[in-house]
């Protein structure tokens, strides 16, 4: 950096200031104006590029590329621009590149709406849970088996979910729109099974026991099982809709998934961790669930919208044979959820005991009957937990943003000595 108050001082350290110096010091002294500095080096005559044979092969490739070939392929098997009239939910060969013109708003909706909530585990405190879980007296075991259970549970399970959205439902459902929120709903189901990882690092847990629950103890391994016979077949690269049987086998899965794993088996384990936080306990914990809560609450309502349009472009699947399966998978769902909550609340805990559980999970299989057409199976049952409806009306929920952190720290980050 020039500095102009020193101007004209010799610096013997710098040979140009010197010069610089001599020159002030001696004004009578002729200095020769500087030659400008050329570039002596001739200039290099540009090297021909050598190229392989695979370079030529690709050329070559590309000169006899031909695209009216594709148009026309593509043409015969999607037609040509779509029309809204030509789209629909399954079975559809209409071109599945061509976004819009959207047929199913409500689809669109949701992706929008699920984008404008996204969220990230660790933007939630979770200092209070640790300090909670590592106290002797902090929680009841009856309090520590939810904790320990719901996670075994919940971390696996959203796998299971994903893992059908991708390997099935993507490549069967044929609308565009549908597509871009089975894509969303994609993303959200890792970044539950994220947070459920991010809890049980945190408290410092047993990762091999928890992550082996679906498959060592029995309440949660019966669920599991129970979701996985009916992904089993349709996510088969060779499996294809297009007969009677085949469209009903997806609608089952969508059933399962949507009405039971997504829409039942995850009712009891939030209510319990819910509860928790409504009690000042395990408020990092409960904080996460309930944003996974929002989450699932839209993929259960886009997933019944999926299947009513289904069975109102295909009405000849929606038969008795099929009403009186998929009442029985509902129903058999809300049993093992049912004793889901006779295993992880053999006493009363948290406000709650089984046979609440047990009126609030046949509540919710009522509403997931009428949901799809079907009669209410359970007569009289009412809402114990009407707070629960609160927690999942995303109207009445608090802004997630305002109550973000930027510092956090998990288990291994905190010394307990």
């Amino acid at each position: 950096m020039l500095n102009w108050d020193d101007y004209g001082k010799e610096e013997n350290n710098a040979p140009a200031n010197a010069a610089v110096s001599q020159a002030v010091r001696e004004p009578s002294q002729e200095v020769a104006p500087a030659k400008p500095v050329m570039d002596t080096a001739a200039p290099q005559p540009s090297k021909s590029i050598e190229e392989g044979t695979r370079a030529e092969i690709a050329r070559e490739a590309v000169k006899n590329l031909d695209e009216k070939a594709g148009n026309a392929e593509l043409d015969e098997m999607m037609g040509s621009r779509v029309q809204v009239d030509d789209k629909m939910m399954i079975n559809c060969n209409a071109d599945l590149n061509q976004l819009v013109p959207f047929k199913y708003d409500w689809a669109w909706q949701k992706y929008l709406d699920g984008s404008a909530n996204h969220w990230m585990p660790q933007e939630i405190n979770m200092t209070n849970d640790i300090v909670l879980w590592k106290s002797e007296d902090g929680l009841t075991e009856d309090e520590r088996t939810i904790v320990k259970r719901n996670l075994g549970f919940f971390s696996t399970a959203d796998s299971l979910v994903a893992n059908n959205l991708v390997l099935a439902l993507y490549r069967l459902i044929t609308n565009p729109e549908c597509r871009q929120y089975i894509l969303r709903q994609s993303l959200e189901e890792a970044i539950h099974t994220h947070a459920y990882q991010y809890c049980i690092e945190s408290l410092g847990m047993d990762e091999g026991e928890i992550f082996n629950m679906y498959r060592e103890i029995p309440c949660v391994a019966r669920k599991a099982s129970w979701g996985l016979k009916y992904t089993k077949e349709i996510s088969n690269p060779e499996f294809k809709t297009g007969t009677v049987e085949t469209d009903k086998q997806l609608l089952k899965n969508l059933i399962a998934f949507y009405c039971v794993l997504e829409g039942i088996f995850f009712y009891c384990g939030f209510t319990q961790i819910l509860s928790m936080g409504r009690r000042n306990k395990m408020t990092g914990t409960s904080e996460q669930f309930q944003y996974i809560l929002r989450d699932e609450s839209m993929h259960v309502n886009f997933g019944i919208d999926v299947i009513n349009q289904i069975k109102i472009e295909n009405p000849h699947l929606w038969d008795e044979e099929l009403k009186s399966e998929a009442a029985q998978m509902i129903l058999e769902g809300t049993e093992l959820e049912i004793q889901y909550a006779r295993d992880t609340m053999p006493r009363g805990v948290l406000g709650m005991n089984a046979a609440m559980m047990e009126e609030y999970l046949k509540f919710i299989a009522n509403r997931r009957l009428t949901q799809i057409g079907l009669e209410e199976e359970f007569k009289g049952v009412g809402n114990p937990f009407p707070w629960m409806s609160e927690i999942i009306d995303l109207r009445k929920e608090k802004n997630f943003f305002e109550t973000r952190v930027t510092e956090y720290q998990v288990g291994g980050a905190l010394n307990w000595e």
